[in-house]
């Protein structure tokens, strides 16, 4: 069973919900976009449902509240270790679309499942509850439903907008009673999806490794700059590096920290010695695209992207990666030709 409410009853429940909660969902920020006098959707904390907007999409990901983009992990001095607290000293809801709800469990995949489980990823998750936001229409760049990711059903709570009233679907026991409190009616209660997109993409059911060897890659030798804002704006990508910062001179006093990496900029794949991989901007683009594509749908059965097109939107240069993906058939022929 499903509830219908007004603005004023969300904010009662939102009101009561952030007494144990930190409240995450895409905010305007005023002014805070690239460009001056351009605004920015991003993930913020909210306190009101106006704050939270529903007919836009964000331009990035709700993964820079879920895992923090500079995180410390321990301090240590000359003769021990202290770990350091928790970032949030309370539970999470996170309000994000399907696709990105996708994106979770790929994160989980990666911390969790891919060896050991990640302790500092794991008792941030641990914690944390979403709320799907129904998509009655398909954004600009999005291609979610070709990717399988424009339906999901893995949700504490959902909730569709249509003009100033709340439509809510809970599978949490405990939020029931608070719904039901400051509802205006009972009523069935799915979360709105898109069924169609104006982008499509083609991945190749015969896709390989062998696609590596193309030509295709080349022209991004030139035409990425290696700024790595698609990285950083994805809601997959889970490359990180580590820093120590050293408060002395003598550096036996200082911190760790886990920064949010990017395999697209220079520095990424430098190794001892001096070395480095992937010097090329194409080999860089290979290698991202074909793990969101093709090795980790070998691992786990299905594809990294989710198909939310942020990584589109953002790009100063305007490089496709729906239509990158869209190359590679023509590119598998170029190669089993030869």
């Amino acid at each position: 069973m499903g509830y219908q409410m007004n603005q004023e009853g969300f904010n009662h429940v939102l009101k009561q919900l952030s007494k144990e909660y930190l409240i995450y969902a895409p905010k305007c920020m005023k002014g805070g976009n690239t460009f001056s006098d351009v605004d920015c959707i991003r993930y913020g904390e909210v306190q009101y449902a106006e704050d939270i907007v529903f007919d836009k999409k964000s331009d990035y990901s709700f993964k820079e509240v879920l895992l923090p983009v500079s995180e410390t992990l321990f301090y240590f001095t000359e003769g021990e270790t202290k770990e350091a607290d928790i970032p949030r000293k309370k539970g999470a809801i996170i309000f994000l679309r399907s696709c990105d709800l996708h994106a979770v469990k790929r994160l989980d995949d990666m911390y969790l499942q891919n060896g050991p489980a990640d302790y500092y990823y794991n008792r941030l998750r641990e914690n944390v509850k979403f709320v799907l936001m129904g998509c009655s229409q398909s954004y600009e760049n999005c291609f979610c439903v070709d990717m399988g990711s424009n339906r999901s059903e893995n949700y504490s709570l959902s909730v569709n907008k249509k003009n100033d009233m709340y439509y809510f679907d809970c599978k949490e026991e405990a939020w029931v009673e608070l719904l039901k409190e400051y509802a205006q009616g009972e009523l069935a209660v799915e979360p709105e999806y898109v069924t169609e997109n104006q982008v499509h993409v083609n991945i190749p059911e015969n896709l390989s490794i062998e696609v590596a060897k193309s030509k295709m890659w080349d022209e991004y030798d030139s035409r990425c700059i290696a700024c790595g804002r698609c990285n950083f704006v994805c809601p997959t990508c889970t490359c990180f590096t580590m820093q120590d910062i050293f408060y002395s001179e003598n550096g036996k006093v200082g911190e760790r920290r886990r920064v949010q990496a990017s395999c697209m900029v220079d520095g990424f794949t430098d190794v001892a010695g001096g070395g480095s991989y992937r010097k090329k901007n194409g080999e860089r683009m290979r290698f991202k695209v074909l793990h969101k594509v093709y090795d980790y749908k070998k691992r786990n059965g299905y594809h990294m992207c989710v198909g939310c097109g942020r990584c589109d939107d953002v790009c100063p240069e305007y490089i496709s990666f729906s239509n990158c993906i869209n190359k590679l058939e023509g590119a598998m022929k170029e190669v089993l030709s030869k």
